[in-house]
């Protein structure tokens, strides 16, 4: 497991909370008229017997206080899920050094690393008071994924290990074990997700739509207010831990939506029962609300510039940076930090290698094509042209902050050399050519190469144009074609997507405990192998079975990681599955490591200067934790509104 949970598990029992007393709990002044009023507990009786208490010193940051309010921006009104992201309250999550520790629950007892013990905090509460103990878990699971109508996919995939179904239990209000016969590493990463399976719900709240505890005749009301069809799709449209869109859903979040109904502008307000404290008896989190407004993509920047965010990131890009520094210096309240980004490629193209059309399929499959592909990239140009040369040119690998780095793998086939791309499409057999010099495919079409986009990145866009005139040499003709991101994704699944651009891996940080599962076909989402990916992830029902050797091969190499607990077999399974992808381009990876701008208001502190912008591991703001991030002048912010 990561941090070898079995062999160090004082280091993750202990790593989160300090070993001191327990300081007496600050009461909010946010909910103090709620405390006063009596619609509320004192904060000592809000908090679980046993919160996690967090040394903030210890980590190189201050104390802080509470109030204040942050404002950042979304450009999709579903993206108010990024509270779920950002809040980031997990069983167990990510630390800024990447390794796992207890969070939302207490402790949690490894053996073998098939046999999980959850262990609760006692005490402690959802966000409008009821207790959250195994209960919620065990509705999960008999209720929710043992309900054929709410579930009728069945069990999830990961529940599953070499065909065998694991077990869930629990022993008391504050015990869940999950056992399975074979092990299972990747459980407790995959809880420390920034998209995590939510195990738990809140059973309270839910019972009251669910057929096996409430009356139909008291459903049906409920379904017709709803405008749905069932019981069933009542309850799967008010239970979505993730999307977060419903304020009367329960949360374990430090944040609860305040705001219902569809709206440009969403509130959330401070969890009174959140799990963790400061060493100063402060309830966190320090900010109060946060406000997420829903403004188009392009105004980001200039509402950035404009002082109207206290923090952030999402929809800001390298190109802003001009702006929001002059912005900064002009005045501007706010400063402009550049993290780094943890994908494993900024800019990535993916050849469909389940491309419904079987002439442009065959072309793709060879690996010769996706060779002079990436041969025929000016990934130099592309990197001054859009980083001012700041990012890392090469393909599609681990960064060099990965223990896992290695240059070749970065550097394979990625520097430019059209004559070296030629002679490996002439070696295929593709030298006949038409009036206007493009190559012609086994039956006689262009060589028209479609790459689509989900049209939200104009660096994507400006980095295809720039591969359309090297690409032309290669007599090849490079069609962009933008589409909405779910359009997009939903032609890839479907094998009638070419070839798509999107980011490399989510991860580009792997050490040698972390699944590799990502970097095998075992999931549609990697474009360049989607039916291959929905072949392991349906067991066969959907999808198509691999027949590419390398594929079968990083598939072995997923089951053998998963069967061994030695580091050092790890480390070598995973430098031979980055060697097959830089040999193998199954994703032409462009450049990476280019700087993420971050606006932080100058007044909010225990932002980090230096940080990694990842979505998985990192959950983007959420291993910085904001529930830690403070103003230093709340009451004065409160007075500026």
């Amino acid at each position: 497991m990561l941090e070898r949970f079995t062999l160090a598990l004082a280091a993750l029992l202990l790593g989160a909370a300090t070993l001191t007393a327990q300081p007496a709990v600050q009461e909010s002044s946010f909910w103090a008229e709620e405390v006063n009023n009596g619609d509320l507990p004192p904060a000592a009786e809000r908090i679980p017997d046993d919160p996690l208490i967090v040394d903030l010193e210890a980590k190189g940051r201050t104390l802080g206080v509470q109030g204040g309010t942050i404002r950042t921006l979304v450009s999709r009104t579903k993206d108010i899920r990024q509270m779920v992201v950002y809040g980031y309250a997990r069983l167990v999550g990510y630390g800024e050094d990447y390794a796992l520790r207890p969070d939302i629950l207490r402790d949690v007892t490894v053996e073998d690393e098939r046999k999980f013990t959850l262990h609760l905090r006692r005490g402690h509460r959802w966000s409008d008071g009821a207790p959250f103990t195994s209960a919620d878990f065990e509705y999960w699971w008999k209720n929710v994924v043992g309900n054929a109508e709410l579930t009728p996919s069945g069990p999830p995939e990961w529940m599953i290990v070499d065909g065998k179904l694991g077990t869930v239990s629990f022993p008391d209000a504050h015990t869940v074990v999950f056992e399975w016969e074979s092990a299972n590493p990747g459980f407790l990463p995959l809880l420390a997700q920034a998209r995590p399976p939510f195990i738990y719900r809140p059973a309270h709240y839910l019972k009251q739509f669910h057929l096996d505890f409430t009356d139909p005749d008291a459903l049906a009301p409920l379904i017709l207010e709803a405008r749905v069809k069932s019981w069933a799709a009542l309850h799967n449209k008010v239970d979505n831990m993730y999307k977060f869109d419903n304020p009367d859903l329960p949360t374990l979040q430090p944040w609860l939506n305040a705001t219902g109904g569809n709206t440009s502008r969403n509130v959330f307000v401070r969890n009174p029962y959140y799990h963790r404290m400061d060493t100063a008896g402060t309830h966190l989190p320090y900010v109060d609300v946060v406000v997420m407004t829903v403004v188009g993509s392009g105004l980001i920047a200039a509402k950035s510039n404009a002082g109207e965010v206290e923090l952030q990131a999402r929809g800001l890009d390298f190109r802003n940076v001009a702006i929001l520094k002059k912005g900064e210096s002009e005045g501007g309240n706010y400063r402009t930090l550049l993290w780094g980004n943890g994908t494993a490629s900024q800019i990535a193209i993916y050849p469909n290698l389940n491309f419904a059309d079987p002439v442009w399929r065959e072309v793709m499959r060879d690996v010769r094509f996706r060779r002079a592909l990436s041969l025929g990239i000016d990934r130099r140009m592309i990197n001054r042209a859009l980083y001012f040369g700041l990012a890392n040119e090469g393909g599609m690998s681990a960064l060099p902050q990965s223990p896992l780095h290695d240059p070749k793998d970065l550097h394979a086939w990625s520097d430019l050399n059209l004559d070296r791309a030629n002679a490996l499409l002439d070696d295929m057999g593709l030298t006949e050519r038409n009036s206007a010099g493009l190559r012609l495919l086994p039956d006689g079409r262009p060589m028209e190469f479609v790459v689509e986009t989900a049209g939200e990145r104009q660096e994507e866009e400006n980095a295809l144009a720039i591969i359309t005139d090297t690409w032309r040499d290669l007599g090849i003709r490079l069609v962009m074609r933008p589409l909405d991101r779910d359009i997009l994704r939903n032609r890839v699944y479907a094998g009638l997507s070419m070839a798509a651009v999107w980011y490399g891996w989510d991860n580009g940080l792997p050490r040698p405990e972390t699944d590799p599962q990502f970097a095998a076909p075992t999931q549609q989402e990697f474009f360049a192998w989607p039916k291959w990916g929905q072949y392991y992830q349906t067991m066969g029902d959907l999808g198509e079975e691999p027949d590419d050797p390398h594929a079968q091969r990083l598939l072995k190499l997923n089951w053998e990681w998963s069967h061994t607990d030695d580091t050092s077999k790890r480390a070598n399974i995973w430098e031979e599955i980055l060697d097959i992808h830089a040999d193998q381009q199954y994703a032409i990876g462009v450049l990476n490591g280019a700087p993420q701008p971050v606006v932080v208001s100058r007044r909010l502190r225990n932002v980090p200067e230096e940080a990694i912008w990842a979505y998985d591991p990192g959950a983007h703001f959420g291993v910085h934790r904001p529930d830690e991030f403070y103003f230093e002048d709340p009451l004065q912010q409160a007075a500026a509104e």
